[in-house]
């Protein structure tokens, strides 16, 4: 015969994760050790809490996740570089693929300074 059994739930209770909480710390793009240390709790108790409450493992929430966080920050650095000048040169450059790059189109003006060159190194040579 087994045991009889006594309405008390086996093993140790779930860990109390905030799911509100858990959210926002993705979003703010955490890591993995750092949101199970913020809620005390090891990385695979974190992990069994996503598949039991997402139907998940951490990763696969984690990156929908995230890009809540991801959103928040390109909408304040748009309304951040509207009104500072060095935010929008960052912005462009980091997002729309801008960069300081001049190319040169007239090479008269490398061949100039190229013929100043040799004449500089020429008379330092004979002095």
């Amino acid at each position: 015969m087994g045991k009889k059994p006594t309405g008390k739930p086996n093993g140790r209770p779930h860990a109390n994760i905030d799911q509100i909480q858990f959210e926002k710390l993705c979003g703010i793009q955490c890591t993995k050790e750092e949101i199970a240390d913020w809620f005390f709790v090891d990385e695979n108790t974190l992990n069994a809490w996503c598949k039991r409450v997402y139907g998940h493992a951490f990763s696969v929430i984690y990156r929908q996740k995230k890009g809540m966080g991801k959103i928040s920050l390109r909408r304040s650095g748009y309304e951040m570089a509207k009104v500072n000048p060095t935010v929008h040169i960052f912005y462009a450059k980091n997002h729309l693929g801008m960069t300081d790059h001049v190319e040169i189109q007239d090479n008269t003006a490398l061949d100039k300074l190229d013929e100043i060159i040799k004449e500089v190194k020429a008379n330092a040579v004979q002095r």
